[in-house]
């Protein structure tokens, strides 16, 4: 411990959130831990110079990462090395949610390298560390010489039976319809990311006046905390406005653009772009930089867009504000997939593929949250050649995140697995983008899920929504943005769901928030615009085809006695190895009996569930075997009709004639095929192989005659013989 130590406590229900610095990483910039419940966060903030170049970039280079520890949880990592590699996704998506509620409120003209570190030092695996983190974040900013306009705030709403839940545990989170995460400043709303089970509009509006209530509490609670660590902030340098470059760029580009920016395609609009930067610079470029003349271009295309949306009500591309680009939607593309779809709006369009697997090929999660593996797995990729330029293949953040959005989206509409034994693996291939692919990547993965036979519950469509705002609250709202307006615009608002209701919300804005006057209008054309869409697509295919691709495995699930699963395993795993090896299924066994097979085809399914049920199904009388012999006595033979279970063939029931020695029909080791003649109250299993095979026949084509005592003891109504029973009969001469 070092330095003295500061808290302060904000109650939020029946727990308090409490806000401490003095304790950890005294050399830090700032630095605080957050607790809720017995979930622990330290959060650093530390700031550095400023790259070459980047003072012309209208970018902060901000930042943002997690050190998620196992030790938190009181976990050993499952790695080889058993230590932390590199984050995973729930990680990559908390830095997103951490940066996403952070870099609007950073001074525009900030260009200092920021960095923000969170290390979760404790996890009780029931309160999520990510809303912690934020609040965490803000405070270290606050407390450090960064220049930062919060303090930021940051809740979970839950809605469980009817009732809002502020920060709800994760075990109410399994029985909740919503999972609303609002980040938010005292005057305004900064970022919403959400999960639903298609619920209305009305709830999700509701849901975020609450979590904004929450936050004004939560910062009232801690900015005098803020204030009372505070340390001098850094003077910022403001960029000087350029009155001769901006008139000249002005004057260029209206000639370049003599009837405006609307109507054009994009393709001659940036041709157009890039003849007015050539032309400033060709005038200019000895006194400004390439970035300068760059600039000043963009500049003058940002404000005649956006006046001419506020003005006119008409977009960079003529559209109206809510109008929609052309649509078209393709099924069963490709040959040997399980199935595939492509969705084209505009110049997006993405190509989602399905493939279905066996439960045993679910996604096994090394993390502190509770979930432990997962089923259902969406994939994202965006190729440089989408947007026609050349970068290095990756998957970064945005990728991650992307794909996470559109997981979430369709998670409520995906089969139960007891109604739908499969893994599935969807795989969004971007093949071109002008704005918003992560819901064309929603609708290309609905449709390719029907294609391929996957029962969904439910169609899911997503839309991207649009903000441009003026002077005196003046503001728009567009449908269906493409990148320029993303681009140039104050908000990227991305609401997917059925046509009952929404499933997955993201909202990002540039602003210092937003009011609930325009959240409330971005929803109601999302809803709509969301049933425009899901109507195109029905026109292509409106549900699940009725069978599955044939290319896809047989998945079947079965239940057997948990007692019979060692029967099922074998020693050291052998039985259930020989299984699949015979079978080609993959065979996963779980701990209630549950057992899920996977087949190439049907075929090969039967076979190995009829493997199983002989292995675990009780004999019965009647029941025919193929066994081991495992042992041999005078009186018969002991055979392995199933793993650890023998039955006794007497000599006797050998064979369809009198047998002198066990051994002149069968030796240890031989397999024979049985049926089971009696069980007694012991469970002492008698075994025939006689009764298989029929009466022997003589030379002359009539039944042979049997060994007196079988003849005797066989026939009703023959006295029992003179002998002794267990005395050897020679057979008549």
């Amino acid at each position: 411990m070092t330095g003295l130590s500061s808290f302060a406590q904000i109650d939020i229900g029946e727990q308090a959130l409490i806000i401490e610095t003095g304790k950890f990483a005294e050399q830090a910039g700032g630095a605080v831990t957050v607790r809720f419940g017995d979930t622990v966060v330290l959060v650093t903030a530390c700031v550095g110079g400023i790259r070459p170049g980047q003072e012309e970039r209208d970018f902060v280079p901000l930042t943002v990462d997690l050190e998620e520890r196992l030790y938190a949880a009181g976990r050993i990592p499952g790695s080889f090395f058993r230590r932390e590699g590199r984050a995973g996704q729930e990680s990559t998506l908390t830095m997103r949610l951490i940066d996403r509620s952070l870099r609007p409120l950073f001074p525009k003209s900030f260009r200092n390298e920021v960095q923000v570190i969170v290390h979760v030092l404790s996890a009780d695996r029931e309160n999520d560390p990510d809303v912690l983190s934020i609040i965490g974040a803000s405070a270290a900013l606050g407390i450090s010489t960064i220049p930062f306009d919060g303090p930021v705030s940051a809740v979970r709403v839950g809605y469980v039976e009817g009732i809002f839940v502020i920060n709800p545990t994760f075990t109410q989170l399994a029985q909740s319809q919503l999972d609303l995460v609002v980040a938010g400043t005292r005057d305004a709303v900064i970022m919403v990311e959400a999960g639903a089970k298609e619920v209305s509009e009305e709830i999700v509006l509701e849901a975020i006046k609450r979590a904004q209530d929450a936050n004004i509490k939560i910062i009232e609670g801690y900015e005098g905390f803020i204030k009372a660590h505070s340390k001098p902030k850094m003077q910022l340098k403001e960029p000087v406005s350029d009155a001769k470059l901006q008139q000249e760029a002005a004057t260029i580009a209206n000639s370049i653009f003599p009837e405006g920016l609307p109507g054009l395609d994009r393709a001659e609009r940036q041709k157009r772009e890039a003849l007015a930067r050539e032309k400033l610079a060709q005038q200019l470029g000895s006194t400004y930089s390439e970035s300068q003349v760059n600039t000043a271009v963009d500049t003058w295309i940002k404000k005649q867009m956006r006046a001419t949306i506020l003005e006119k009500g008409i977009r960079i591309t003529g559209r109206a504000l809510t109008e929609i680009r052309p649509i078209t939607c393709e099924v069963g593309l490709l040959p040997r997939t399980h199935g595939s779809g492509l969705f084209n709006r505009g110049q997006t369009q993405v190509l989602t593929i399905t493939t279905l697997g066996s439960m045993k090929q679910e996604q096994m999660i090394d993390s502190i949250s509770p979930e432990e593996s997962k089923r259902y797995m969406h994939h994202y990729n965006f190729p440089p050649f989408s947007t026609g330029e050349i970068k290095r293949l990756g998957t970064g953040r945005r990728e991650i995140g992307h794909g996470a959005l559109a997981e979430r989206a369709l998670l409520p509409v995906i089969p139960d697995e007891d109604a739908f034994p499969y893994a599935i693996r969807l795989v969004s291939e971007v093949m071109s983008s002008n704005g918003s692919t992560s819901m064309a990547s929603v609708c290309g993965s609905t449709l390719s899920l029907m294609d391929a036979g996957v029962p969904i519950k439910a169609p899911v469509a997503g839309i991207a929504m649009g903000l441009i705002t003026g002077e005196n609250g003046k503001f728009a709202v567009l449908t269906d943005i493409e990148g320029v307006e993303d681009f140039f615009g104050d908000m990227d608002f991305k609401v997917a769901g059925t046509a009952k209701g929404i499933t997955a919300l993201q909202m990002d804005i540039k602003t210092k928030g937003i009011t609930y006057e325009i959240i409330e209008a971005g929803m109601r054309q999302a809803h709509d615009g969301r049933l425009f869409i899901l109507g195109r697509m029905n026109e292509t295919i409106s549900a699940s085809r009725d069978q599955l691709n044939k290319y896809a495995p047989k998945m079947t699930k079965i239940k057997i006695n948990p007692d019979k699963i060692r029967d099922i395993i074998g020693p050291g795993g052998r039985t259930i190895r020989s299984i699949s090896e015979e079978t080609k299924a993959e065979i996963k066994v779980e701990q209630d009996g549950t057992i899920m097979i996977g087949a190439p085809d049907d075929a090969s399914a039967q076979k190995a569930i009829s493997i199983i049920e002989s292995l675990t199904k009780d004999p019965e009388v009647g029941m025919i075997y193929t066994g081991k012999v495992t042992t041999t006595t005078g009186f018969g033979a002991f055979v392995e009709i199933m793993p650890g279970r023998d039955g006794l063939l007497h000599i006797s029931e050998l064979a369809n004639y009198r047998v002198a020695q066990v051994e002149d029909v069968v030796s240890v080791g031989d397999e024979v095929t049985v049926m089971v003649i009696g069980i007694d109250p012991q469970g002492k299993i008698k075994l025939s192989r006689r009764a298989l095979l029929g009466p022997k026949e003589s030379s002359e084509g009539h039944p042979a005659e049997e060994p007196q005592g079988e003849r005797q003891f066989n026939r009703p109504g023959n006295n029992p013989p003179r002998q002794s029973f267990n005395r050897r009969q020679e057979p008549r001469r």
